[in-house]
């Protein structure tokens, strides 16, 4: 394994992207712990512990920079949510599947308007948060704390939100390089980063809260958790497609056969983070409507321990994981792509019946795909509950995302190292 992790440094190319890379994660690192101008640093210091609930799983996403305010506090999750919103609305609205169906030209457009509305989402979420960080949304914060100086104005929150601001869109720019430059999809390094420099606190956490025994017990369950979504991560269906000879002069074109590959975790996070925001909807609702049986609810049941909340969150992944899938891949798109290109499916006529047939596999495979998703989320959900347990680092979808980034840049890395006869880490 150190022979192989050598060979990376032997190769000048390599070896410059991956310093780059590692530059900009200590970068991005150092904007994730400096707080905006206006934060009070002993009252920041009493909601360090309050990672529970939608401000633990949004805090994840940013590596703990959100809880204490940082410049890059917001993180990733607007340009998150602005890449699914825009690859949503490519399906329904006639410019956006315009500009899909025109390549690279297309894709330059929509990675544009991407960057325009994560500017915008950014605007808008920073000052939520810091009218919630000034004490009003104990349902966010599970405490009523004001977290700003006592000389806070108006202008210094104002000053606050285009910090925030800008830090998202210097954050997005510093993904960008990654890809550029770097290893790997820049937005899932970053994202890679932080749940996994998160992991070491809060294992400790877990050990002073609940003991050796447990905190034995919940590794365990982790690593047995890794094996499963490394198999998981591996399966795939190949769908064989045929093109058909086409002779232009006297050369000819096609005849080749290839495939499609169907992976049983289509998705990846994106259905746990559906479900995630979808049960946050209540608790926002319960700061607003003033009606008692519905915030006596709210405050018992839409909270990680509780099975109701458990059990609801795992078929809201089941359904989300079946909506994604087919966004994403849409069968009659791909059927069509294919007709157009002049291939066929192996004993399978080109059209309607490819598109029924792709739709039947993707139904077959994205059931066990969405069991898989589901039962990742909950068994943590399900050991906090069980045990009464607060601070819980290893959530699902940071065991699914640590995975999945380190194989994907495992991938590309090997795919380099073999491009110049050197042995790679996977076989």
């Amino acid at each position: 394994m150190l022979s192989r992790l050598g060979n990376i440094f032997r190769v000048p190319d390599l070896r410059n992207k991956v310093i780059f890379t590692l530059f900009i994660i200590a970068l991005y690192q150092v904007g994730a712990n400096v707080p905006v101008p206006g934060v009070s640093w002993t009252q920041l210091q009493k909601l360090t512990n309050s990672t529970s609930g939608v401000l633990g799983f949004l805090n994840l996403f940013s590596g703990g920079a959100l809880v204490r305010l940082a410049v890059f506090g917001l993180g990733v999750m607007p340009y998150i949510t602005s890449s699914i919103i825009i690859q949503l609305l490519s399906t329904v609205i006639p410019k956006l599947e315009e500009w899909r169906d025109q390549g690279a030209v297309g894709q330059k457009k929509i990675t544009q308007t991407t960057r325009y509305l994560t500017v915008a989402l950014a605007l808008m979420q920073s000052t939520g948060l810091i009218y919630a960080f000034h004490g009003h949304d104990s349902a966010l914060l599970g405490q009523n704390i004001n977290l700003m100086v006592s000389s806070f104005t108006v202008w210094t929150g104002v000053f606050m939100v285009l910090i925030l601001t800008a830090g998202t869109a210097f954050v997005m720019w510093l993904a960008e390089l990654i890809t550029q430059r770097g290893i790997g999809q820049g937005m899932s390094i970053l994202i890679f980063a932080n749940v996994v420099a998160a992991i070491p606190s809060g294992g400790k956490g877990i050990y002073d809260e609940g003991g050796a025994l447990k905190f034995g017990v919940i590794v365990v369950v982790s690593l047995v958790l890794l094996v499963v979504i490394v198999f998981m991560d591996q399966g795939q269906r190949r769908i064989p497609v045929t093109f058909a000879k086409r002779v232009v002069g006297r050369r000819m074109y096609g005849g080749q056969s290839t495939y499609i590959p169907l992976k049983v975790n289509q998705s990846g996070v994106i259905p746990i983070i559906f479900a995630s925001s979808v049960l946050y909807i209540p608790v926002l609702l319960s700061n607003v409507i003033p009606w008692k049986s519905f915030q006596s609810f709210v405050s018992n049941n839409i909270q990680p321990t509780s099975f109701w909340y458990i059990g609801f969150y795992f078929l809201l992944i089941i359904a989300f994981t079946f909506f994604y899938v087919y966004v994403a891949f849409d069968p009659h798109q791909q059927a069509d792509i294919i007709r157009k290109q002049g291939g066929f499916v192996p004993g399978i006529r080109p059209g309607p019946p490819t598109e029924r047939y792709f739709a039947h596999i993707l139904n077959r495979i994205t059931v066990p795909g969405a069991l898989f998703l589901g039962s990742v989320a909950v068994v943590p959900s399900i050991i906090m509950a069980l045990w009464n347990l607060n601070r819980f680092p290893f959530y699902g979808v940071t065991l699914l995302i640590s995975v999945g980034v380190a194989l994907e840049t495992m991938r590309q890395i090997d795919s380099q190292l073999m491009m110049r006869n050197y042995e790679g880490f996977l076989k």
